[in-house]
């Protein structure tokens, strides 16, 4: 079994993506809460992370907590965003606002990739998934958990980000074997 968690809340005035942009210092507490939570509940043997730096710190926090190692992953990226990536949004240009507010699944954004690339890159990775011990925690990003369930779940993608209930610090539990994906917490 793995467990998903998506990562705490970062400033959403600019676009995420693989941005540089921190959690917010008010999430710290959350993060503590639902450690606690992991630590209690779950028998957790390792802790991977995206390596965006949000992911990055939601997994220390909880680690520290565990007493655990965080080991990076850059597999486990969000959609990247290419030149629109951690930049202020209000600073956009009316055409970027555009391809931000109006993305369909097949959109590319510049030097970036579509949601359609990454389902397939997802798609692609899950099978290496299973490298991970059996309890390992993956701190991520919503788009990822996203797509897990969309590929296990059979569900033509589409643009309802909200569709499985994936919000921050939010924990999933993956079955690689059974293909069977849920939210516990």
């Amino acid at each position: 079994m793995l467990y998903l968690l998506r990562h705490a809340l970062d400033d959403e005035k600019y676009v995420g993506s693989w941005s540089d942009v921190s959690i917010l210092k008010s999430e710290e507490e959350k993060v503590k809460l639902q450690a606690k939570y992991i630590k209690d509940n779950l028998k957790i043997t390792n802790i991977y992370s995206s390596d965006i730096k949000r992911a990055q710190q939601t997994a220390e926090i909880v680690a520290k907590e565990l007493n655990k190692k965080v080991l990076l992953d850059k597999n486990l990226r969000e959609q990247n965003k290419g030149t629109l990536t951690g930049r202020l949004k209000e600073t956009l240009s009316p055409e970027e606002k555009e391809l931000l507010e109006n993305q369909q699944i097949d959109t590319v954004f510049p030097n970036g990739e579509s949601l359609e690339n990454v389902y397939i890159r997802i798609k692609n990775y899950l099978s290496e998934m299973k490298k991970y011990e059996d309890n390992s925690l993956i701190v991520t990003h919503r788009g990822v958990i996203n797509m897990i369930y969309y590929i296990l779940t059979n569900t033509p993608l589409d643009m309802d980000k909200k569709r499985f209930d994936v919000d921050h610090l939010s924990i999933h539990e993956l079955d690689l074997n059974k293909k069977v994906i849920r939210r516990i917490k």
